[in-house]
């Protein structure tokens, strides 16, 4: 029986995963310029982060998706910083919430580091 913590970061991926199906342009909009096929780059990022949680979820793959999503997870901290420096990408988000993003994903990088 995986901690139940585990479960939810699961849970929270797959929702997250989805999301980008859900309202592609608006991920769309956040990555920066000089990531090319930014549609195409949007539903590959919700596949991974879907099949990653899920993943996550069986103890047979656990450590292989533990570290996909700590890669994937320092990716994402381009597009952090991508929204940070441009205000469209900022989604009219107070700077505050923005800056408050970047720590936020080093705790979740030590989150899923417990499943290695």
């Amino acid at each position: 029986m995986l901690p139940w913590h585990q479960y939810l970061l699961g849970a929270l991926l797959v929702v997250a995963g989805f999301n980008h199906f859900r309202v592609p342009k608006v991920y769309e909009r956040i990555m920066p310029s000089y990531i090319p096929a930014h549609s195409t780059m949007v539903l590959l990022s919700g596949i991974a982060e879907m099949v990653l949680g899920l993943m996550l979820l069986n103890q047979k793959t656990q450590t292989f998706a533990a570290w996909g999503i700590i890669t994937m997870l320092l990716v994402f901290l381009t597009v952090h910083f991508y929204m940070l420096q441009n205000e469209k990408a900022s989604l009219k988000l107070p700077k505050w919430i923005l800056v408050l993003r970047v720590p936020l994903q080093f705790v979740l990088i030590y989150w899923v580091y417990q499943y290695v």
